[in-house]
């Protein structure tokens, strides 16, 4: 038999740009993928776009604990105590001194005390003549002028001043002379603590008054009082 030469196997082709295709329904063909699953051309895969270089993203924040977390102890605030009591400082003791003499001469015994003080450098505003008796005849002899003028003195603070052991207006001297001229013994025990309340330094009792325990330290008649 006569051999025939081996015709050549024609691929086909697209065609190249500007040649229409010979039919639409080639062209789509082309375009669909098939039904095989098969991959596209080469020719026809769309590459895609790379991506854009933009800011890194932030690292996460850390979550803040929540209310129900243990957390560190607070140690208690320490609550303030009282303050401190500062000592009270004692009031002065007055000083008693006693001079022995009978409801007679306690107003003589008393002038001498006075006279005694006032030589001592005592400034006569500082001394008080309190009475149990009958009145000083100095405080009788002030009187005469009006009660006015006599308790003016006594706020002027200038001079000795005499009054009753009764006084009930107030008046205070650094030094009390009490003299117990007379009347009973409940009346001078009573002057007494009157005196020695109104006395700031020293409380002289000429005669007797006051508690019997202080007349074991009285003095003779006549014994000098300094201050």
């Amino acid at each position: 038999m006569p051999v025939f030469p081996e015709e050549p196997e024609i691929h086909e082709s697209l065609p190249g740009p500007g040649v229409p295709f010979p039919r639409e329904s080639d062209a789509q063909a082309l375009r669909t993928p098939t039904a095989t699953g098969g991959a596209p051309n080469a020719s026809t895969t769309v590459a895609a776009p790379a991506p854009v270089p933009g800011p890194r993203p932030a690292p996460p924040r850390p979550v803040p604990p929540r209310a129900d977390r243990p957390g560190p102890q607070q140690r208690p605030v320490p609550k303030p105590g009282p303050a401190p009591r500062r000592p009270v400082p004692a009031a002065p003791q007055v000083e008693v001194r006693r001079v022995a003499a009978t409801p007679a001469e306690a107003l003589e015994r008393a002038d001498e005390v006075v006279d005694q003080l006032l030589d001592a450098g005592r400034n006569p505003g500082e001394i008080l003549v309190l009475t149990v008796g009958k009145a000083h005849p100095w405080q009788q002899h002030e009187l005469s002028f009006g009660e006015e003028r006599y308790w003016a003195q006594l706020v002027e603070g200038a001079d000795v001043f005499y009054a009753d052991a009764a006084l009930t207006r107030p008046a205070r001297r650094e030094v009390v002379v009490l003299v117990a001229n007379g009347g009973p013994p409940a009346r001078a025990a009573e002057a007494y603590t009157e005196a020695l309340g109104r006395a700031t330094v020293l409380l002289v009792v000429c005669g007797d008054a006051g508690p019997a325990a202080g007349r074991a330290a009285g003095a003779a008649s006549g014994r000098p009082v300094s201050a």
